[in-house]
């Protein structure tokens, strides 16, 4: 068996990349059965936080330090302490300074901690410098959230979009990375391509990344080719975006009973999922599961997942979901509103809907209100209010636009259907000669009931 550093390209088994876990934590390879799971409860990396509040409030610099908490525990860490610096700016070389970076060595050095994650995006100097100093392992948020990203992507499109991510942020790091993963064991950022990518030169991680381009473009366009089809046959869709965590996934199991993963951490959902569903009054109409977003999200995810993120900006309507147990709900909604406005989808129609209602502050439901003009409180868990959302969406749904009275031939009953499933109905009754259909539908359906009707309606 070869040792870790040699893996380079090569495409390894379960088992093989099991054992090559064990080997890193000095864990005997005759425990077949242990999974990677198992093998981060043996060994938790351990992690220093640290940050520099630069603007804001001391209660946003707490939420940040607290939300880099849960990235890190997400991560498969343990976090052992936190330190925040107020300054102007960070420092140029250490992000820190010169005297707090020698006093993070020092706690780094009696908690025996192996990591240190910053909540900021370090360049490539303030790296290599930072990590001169401490002598452990430096991580800043970006590739943080990036690691993420590539433990829970599942799909063929998700891995390749998360793969080109961290290799677009790894490019300009090439040598202040190099230090750094020549000490580290194992855990944050050697997921992906991290761990058999770092040594690699130039040349190589961009032939990569062209590849991988090339092969998310073909992906690309297999989407928009199925959005095509559903703009053709006049579905609406619906995007359910938000800020990780919020209950997207959890909302869309209870609207569609699409069997999503749920899970109780940040970026649970990676790889996106489209499923079919009705209104009350029985319109057809596509609902689309996209990533969590979250304060500062890497620019290079929303470059890559940037094809999967655009059924956001190709939809009639947004759901906009938000956390009603958060502290700072407005935080999390402007942050999302800063993506969404990066990938186009800013004029798009949107839903405020406040998961999480039932054990949601009174007051932060008030403040929601009045802030936003159109918001729905739901329970994705208890059910509460999903009748109200989903009336409120087939209210702010495009109303077909040309409105039949017409009585179709029992001979056309596939257009009959095709009523349903795409048209506001006002009211279908069966005569002696046929369907009475009185609705508003699109032009071109509009056309066909014409041609193909009985008669008009008495």
């Amino acid at each position: 068996m070869r040792d870790v550093g040699e893996f380079d390209d090569a495409v390894l088994t379960e088992r093989e990349e099991r054992n090559a876990l064990r080997r890193v934590a000095g864990l005997s390879t005759e425990l077949t059965d242990i999974s990677e799971v198992e093998y981060r409860q043996l060994r938790l990396e351990q992690v220093v936080l640290v940050g520099v509040w630069t603007t804001g409030t001391a209660e946003q610099a707490q939420r940040s330090m607290a939300e880099l908490a849960r990235l890190a525990e997400t991560a498969g860490s343990q976090v052992l302490e936190g330190f925040v610096q107020r300054r102007d700016k960070p420092d140029a070389a250490t992000f820190v300074g010169s005297g707090k970076a020698a006093e993070l060595k020092q706690t780094v050095a009696a908690l025996g901690a192996d990591t240190v994650i910053c909540d900021g995006e370090l360049t490539p100097g303030q790296l290599q410098q930072l990590e001169k100093v401490l002598g452990v392992k430096v991580v800043d948020r970006t590739w943080l959230i990036l690691d993420i990203f590539a433990q829970h992507a599942r799909s063929r499109e998700g891995k390749a979009q998360v793969a080109l991510a961290q290799m677009n942020y790894m490019l300009p790091r090439l040598r202040g990375w190099g230090d750094a993963m020549s000490r580290q064991a194992g855990g944050i950022g050697t997921r992906g391509p991290g761990e058999t990518k770092i040594e690699t030169d130039r040349r190589r991680i961009r032939a990569r990344i062209a590849k991988l381009r090339r092969e998310l473009a073909a992906m690309g366009t297999a989407r928009e080719v199925a959005r095509a089809s559903r703009r053709r046959s006049n579905v609406s869709s619906v995007a359910i975006v938000g800020y990780t965590n919020a209950g997207k996934s959890s909302l869309l199991n209870r609207l569609t009973r699409a069997g999503v993963l749920v899970q109780d951490e940040l970026f649970a959902t990676v790889d996106p999922t489209v499923r079919k569903a009705r209104t009350p009054g029985g319109r057809e109409f596509t609902l689309s599961d996209t990533v969590g977003f979250v304060r500062h999200l890497p620019h290079q995810l929303v470059e890559s997942f940037r094809s999967t993120i655009e059924e956001a900006a190709e939809a009639d309507l947004l759901l906009h979901v938000v956390d009603g147990s958060s502290q700072a709900p407005a935080e999390q909604i402007a942050a999302v509103r800063e993506v969404l406005d990066e990938v186009g989808a800013a004029d798009v129609p949107e839903l405020i809907v406040v998961n999480k209602s039932d054990v949601a502050d009174p007051e932060v439901l008030a403040d929601i209100r009045r802030s936003h003009r159109h918001v729905v409180a739901v329970s994705a868990l208890t059910g509460e209010g999903i009748d109200e959302l989903l009336k409120a969406l087939e209210d702010d749904l495009p109303r077909p636009a040309v409105e039949v009275d017409v009585v179709v031939g029992y001979d056309r009953a596939d257009l009959v259907a095709q009523v349903h499933r795409e048209a506001e109905i006002i009211e279908i009754a069966h005569l002696d000669e046929g369907t009475r259909v009185h609705a508003r539908v699109h032009p071109q359906l509009a056309e066909q009931l014409l041609a193909s009707s009985a008669s008009e309606a008495p």
